[in-house]
């Protein structure tokens, strides 16, 4: 299993200037079902594909909001995904009873990048194998941001990871230019069209393997300029935004599956079965 002496902690840099460890739990990553975020100048979407083990389960949760200002879509291993999100809520709650105001977003993903490249200092720990695509506002506007295990973190204007995201990526630069000016549905439609990029051939997106959240700044009535809060589009409230996204492609809308379909995703790891507290 062992591809050499480097491998066997993640403290040890390979003569190569690698650490094996964090390739891994990159892999481990590519092995998650795909997660796509896109970003305009009012609102960020996060929008996901959901899993589940066996025909009997119910599919996990990919998308959790932190605060009313941050959610976050998880790609990976998803207990280390619940390690994370319970470390990010628990940062936020502080930051509102010390300080009375919502934490930073760029705070908070400086936090978890933070405690994710530590596991790499010490010998003993792992990396965490899950990424995340982080979603909020604040007084500049929406932003998204991409987290992988190295403990790297960057802002995007669009993202995809996970498995079989790169087709998802190709559709996110196609139409890069289009997301800036795009309006809250439009943004939607853009990152439902990504998710389905990456799907097989004879795969579909339903009411019951799709997730979406919303976040972004009301642009009328008396709360204009303030927060929307963070909205997570789940089970039947999935079906009008589906439905919207397959105008003008060209596609038939059939009605919802119910059917399960994660027992023959490709690239399923065992980590992937469970399902994220909220």
């Amino acid at each position: 299993m062992f591809r050499n002496n480097y491998d066997n902690d993640s403290v040890t840099f390979s003569p190569q200037g690698r650490i094996f460890q964090v390739e891994y739990a990159l892999e481990a990553l590519k092995q998650g079902s795909v997660v796509v975020g896109l970003v305009s100048k009012t609102h960020a979407v996060l929008v996901a594909l959901k899993r589940n083990a066996e025909e009997l389960s119910s599919y996990q949760k990919k998308i959790i909001g932190i605060d009313t200002h941050l959610g976050i879509a998880i790609a990976g291993l998803a207990s280390d995904g619940r390690v994370l999100l319970n470390f990010m809520k628990q940062q936020a709650l502080a930051s509102k009873m010390t300080y009375g105001r919502a934490i930073p977003l760029e705070r908070i993903v400086a936090q978890v990048g933070e405690r994710a490249q530590t596991n790499t200092q010490h010998y003993g720990k792992r990396p965490y194998g899950v990424g995340l695509l982080v979603a909020g506002v604040d007084d500049a506007g929406p932003h998204l941001f991409e987290f992988i295990p190295s403990g790297l973190t960057q802002e995007m204007a669009a993202c995809a990871i996970g498995g079989r995201s790169q087709m998802a990526r190709t559709y996110l630069e196609r139409h890069l230019e289009e997301f800036a000016d795009s309006s809250r549905e439009e943004l939607i439609k853009h990152g439902l069209r990504a998710l389905k990029e990456s799907m097989a051939q004879d795969k579909e997106l339903t009411v019951d393997n799709t997730s979406v959240g919303v976040i972004g700044t009301v642009l009328e009535g008396k709360r204009k300029g303030k927060v929307e809060a963070f909205r997570l589009y789940d089970g039947a409230e999935i079906g009008p935004l589906l439905e919207a996204s397959l105008e003008g492609t060209g596609e038939v809308e059939t009605q919802p599956q119910t059917e399960t379909t994660g027992t023959t995703e490709e690239g399923a790891i065992a980590g992937e079965t469970m399902d994220v507290d909220t």
